[in-house]
This record gives C-alpha cells, sequence and structure tokens, in this order.
C-alpha cells in the first residue's frame, strides 16, 4: 500500500465515523484516492444477467449513497458499484450519532435509516453517464404511508440510470421494514415492482432482492421460492445483522442497529450457502458481509456467490483490498486448471451450508 494512504486511513480512523466517512467522499470528489492502472485478468469476467463484469468485486450500497464518487470507485478497481440506499423522497436518517465502529473487532454498527438526498439529486448525477455497471438500491420513505407503492416508483425513476436495480427491504434501521420479507407481503411486492419494471418504456434492468441474514431457516426455502417465482433476476445475502455473535467490544454491543464486518461473516455466508443450494446454483447471488481479506471472498465465491460486495473492510484494510482480491482469484482459478470464476462459485457451499452458528 502506497504509504500516504495508509497513513489517511490511520487518520481516518482516529476520527467520529461519519465524519470520517464524509471526508473520504470529498476526498474521492477532489481526485485524492489511489487508482487502479493494471487491467483485470480476463479470468475475473463474467457475464450475469446480460451485464459483463470485468471483475466480481463491487462496493455495497451505504458508501456512496447519493451517486457522487461513482467514476471515482471505477478508477479504484471495482467491477461494479452499488449505490444507495435511495428513497424517493430525501431523508435525514436517524439521530446522531449512528455510526460506531470497533477496530479490534473489524466491525461496524450503523442505525443511519436510510439518509440520502433522494432519489432526483442521484438520478440527475446518473444521468451524465458511468463507465461501468452500476445497481442502484432503492428503499421507501420512512414515514410513507405505502412503502410498496415506493418501490414501485423507485423503479420507474431510476431504471433509465441502472444497470440493475436492488429491492432493499432488509435494512434494520427503519421500523417496520423487514415485515416486507414475510412471504405474503413479499409476494405483493415484488408482484408491484415487477408491473412497473414491465411497464417500462424501453431499458428493464435486472432486479435483485436483498436480504437480513436474520431469517429463520425454516423460513427461508419459502422467501426464496417466492423470489425465483416473482420474475426477480437475482439475490444478495446479505444485509447487516441484528445478532451480536463474535463481538467482543462491549461498547459496540450495547449500540442498536444493524452490525457489519468480520463478526457477520459466518452467518452471512452460511446463508449465502443455503440460497444458493435452495436456488441450485440457477439464480446469480451477490455475497455480501464480511469481507476483510482475499481468503474471506474466495469463501464466499465458494459458497455461493458469483459477485461479491464489500464496505466495512475498506475502513479497516484499505484500497489495497481490491487489488489482494484480485490477485487470490485470479490464483484459485489457475489452482482449478480453470479459464473462468464458474468451477469455483458454490463448490463448498454444501459445507457452508451445514455449519452451525
Amino acid at each position: 500500500m502506497n504509504p500516504l494512504f495508509g497513513l489517511g486511513q490511520a487518520l481516518m480512523l482516529a476520527l467520529d465515523p461519519e465524519r470520517a466517512h464524509t471526508l473520504t467522499i470529498k476526498s474521492l470528489e477532489m481526485g485524492v484516492y489511489p487508482r487502479c492502472i493494471t487491467p483485470d485478468d480476463a479470468r475475473l469476467r463474467q457475464t450475469l444477467c446480460g451485464l459483463e463484469f470485468p471483475n466480481p468485486i463491487g462496493i455495497a450500497p451505504g458508501f456512496d449513497k447519493n451517486a457522487r464518487v461513482v467514476t471515482a470507485l471505477f478508477n479504484m478497481g471495482f467491477g461494479f458499484v452499488e449505490v444507495g440506499t435511495l428513497t424517493p423522497r430525501p431523508q435525514g436518517g436517524n439521530p446522531c450519532p449512528r455510526v460506531f465502529r470497533s477496530v479490534e473487532d473489524h466491525a461496524v454498527v450503523n442505525r443511519l435509516g436510510f439518509n440520502n438526498e433522494g432519489q432526483a439529486t442521484a438520478l440527475e448525477r446518473l444521468q451524465h453517464g458511468v463507465p461501468g455497471i452500476i445497481g442502484v438500491n432503492l428503499g421507501a420513505n420512512r414515514d410513507s404511508e405505502d412503502r410498496i407503492a415506493d418501490y414501485a416508483e423507485g423503479v420507474a425513476r431510476m431504471a433509465p440510470v441502472a444497470s440493475y436495480l436492488t429491492v432493499n427491504i432488509s435494512s434494520p434501521n427503519t421500523p417496520g421494514l423487514r415485515d416486507l420479507q414475510a412471504p405474503k407481503e413479499l409476494a405483493t411486492l415484488l408482484t408491484k415492482v415487477e408491473q412497473a419494471r414491465a411497464a417500462l418504456p424501453g431499458h428493464k434492468p435486472p432486479l435483485f432482492v436483498k436480504l437480513a441474514p436474520d431469517l429463520a431457516d425454516a423460513d427461508l426455502p419459502e422467501i426464496v421460492g417466492i423470489i425465483q417465482g416473482s420474475g426477480a433476476d437475482g439475490i444478495i445475502v446479505s444485509n447487516t445483522t441484528l445478532a451480536r455473535d463474535g463481538l467482543t467490544d462491549e461498547t459496540l454491543t450495547a449500540e442498536q442497529g444493524g452490525l457489519s464486518g468480520r463478526p457477520l461473516f459466518d452467518r452471512s455466508t452460511r446463508m449465502l450457502a443455503r440460497v444458493y443450494k435452495l436456488t441450485a446454483g440457477t439464480m446469480p447471488l451477490i455475497g455480501v458481509g464480511g469481507i476483510d481479506s482475499a481468503e474471506t471472498a474466495l469463501a464466499k465465491i465458494e459458497a455461493g456467490a458469483s459477485l461479491i460486495q464489500m464496505y466495512t473492510g475498506l475502513i479497516f484494510e484499505g484500497p489495497d483490498l481490491i487489488g489482494r482480491i484480485k490477485r487470490r482469484l485470479v490464483q484459485a482459478v489457475s489452482d482449478a486448471q480453470a479459464n473462468t470464476l464458474s468451477p469455483l462459485i458454490g463448490r463448498r457451499a454444501e459445507e457452508w451450508a451445514q455449519k452451525t452458528l
């Protein structure tokens, strides 16, 4: 890693987490960030849902909520960027302080509450064009009288600028939002969303559904079946968790909100493997949660992910993590005597699905 960026990372970790994030976004806007100048190895390429991914590493939503630094993130080496969560109307989110980190646990708890500038602002920025695959993560306003209508509205508004859309019903920080994952509500929601997508006059982007890692094992088959039958194109596993397994930092344990980072890895990867098995590998999955090393990235793919996303791991490991993951994945493909990631995807799903928490 460039020593300058290592120093910058140390300084950021000394600041309040939300202030550090704001300064990071401003730095990217000013062009102060490390650029990836090495072309991606062709063995990392994949075509999924009609989209050509140069590599499987994405930045998770929550980092660039308002689509301010999309080009910079591509320049850093990401294969795709997901912005948001974006709600139809701007909202400030929950009161501060609302983000808490533990360097010891490589973990973050947040209760941001879908703070964003609204879909119209992001739409205007994205209309100028982006140099790669852009996902748009859709949410509902906290005070909405009809949250399902909010998702349909988001599809109609953001589809023209989205390579793919994500229906985010799994954030723990908007009261009642996760209720939309219940089978009956989920079926109604996805029907309305699919109707909105079908009514689009032109580009109809692929649709992903993002799930919480706290769903009961017994409920997962029905939920996955509803998603498969809805016309959705893929599933993202997973959002943050309300569990506090693996935390040693008692100050973080006491904070309300969603936990991300290293302690989430086992829970989210186990669920990823179970979803992979339920879909029999027929639906693209994006694995998220606890990726902070090249080995954890590879483990997500072996558990069933075709693509991966990270955010919290970058806070503690820095941007060099992107290159480290690419090199490890290329080595794994080479070791498998393959030309693509395909033989790696899901090859240890059974093992992960059987893990106990």
